[in-house]
Order: structure tokens, then sequence, then C-alpha cells
């Protein structure tokens, strides 16, 4: 986690900095951070572009690992993810569909949905705060990892 926390500093959506790492038995597999379209200029730059509250010129930091280790060929199937942040609902359907099996967060961002969604496909969601709202929810405690 503390490696997903040095990702978030590169962050350029000034909103809210977080940053993901993809591990496969203690190894790192690809990792990444919130920020604007490749070429594209950054919020840190010329502002945000807000629709219903979120900055959309933005790729989350997991949509972002993700699309990182297919650019380089990296097989992350089965692999767990470190993000400072719980995914939204649209990172957490590429996550799952991507193979990872187990997400560890930093701090509950806002969709429980994801929660109930995990317990249903046995994708495991762990909160390493120990006092997340979350947790209760889904009946799972988190433990000391650190990635």
């Amino acid at each position: 986690m503390n490696i997903a926390r040095q990702a978030a500093t590169r962050s350029t959506c000034d909103r809210k900095n977080v940053g993901a790492v993809i591990v496969r038995d203690r190894t790192i597999l690809s990792t990444g951070y919130n920020g604007s379209i490749r070429g594209m200029p950054h919020c840190d730059e010329v502002g945000h572009l807000m629709e219903g509250g979120h900055c959309i010129a933005t790729s989350h930091a997991e949509t972002n690992a993700i699309l990182q280790a297919a650019k380089n060929g990296v097989n992350i199937n089965q692999a767990e993810i470190y993000t400072t942040a719980s995914p939204c609902w649209n990172c957490f359907k590429m996550v799952v569909n991507a193979g990872i099996r187990r997400i560890y967060y930093g701090e509950f961002y806002r969709d429980k949905r994801s929660l109930e969604v995990a317990g249903i496909l046995g994708i495991e969601l762990v909160g390493l705060l120990g006092d997340d709202r979350a947790e209760s929810d889904q009946g799972k405690k988190g433990d000391s990892h650190e990635g």
C-alpha cells in the first residue's frame, strides 16, 4: 500500500489523488494513478471538466494500472490490486473483468454496490484502515498487508 500511496503523488487531478499497484506473488506487475488522457492537458494545469459533481477529464488509477499492464503485455490474471481508495463502480467492473481476485484499499470511497457484487463473485475487498465503514457491510476485517 505504501507504493500505491507513492503512485498517488503523481496524480494530476487535484480533486482526489489516487494510486494503484497490481501485484502477484509479491511482485509488482503494474502501477497507475488518476490523470488526464495521454496528450491532453492536466486538471492541475487547466482546471476540471465537471459533470454530475465528478471530474470526467481523468482516467482512474485502477484503470490506468490495468491499461499499463495491457500496453506492456503483462498478464494480471489472478493478481491482487492495492489502491488508496476503494474502486468506483466502473473501476470495480474493470478490475474484476481483468481477472483480479483481491482488492486491498485504503479509504472507502462512496460506492457500496461493489461490496454486494464482490460477495456474489467471491472477490475479496479488504479495507486496510481498520475503521472502515464498508467492512461491517461485507463482514470482513482488514489485515496488515503492505504492497
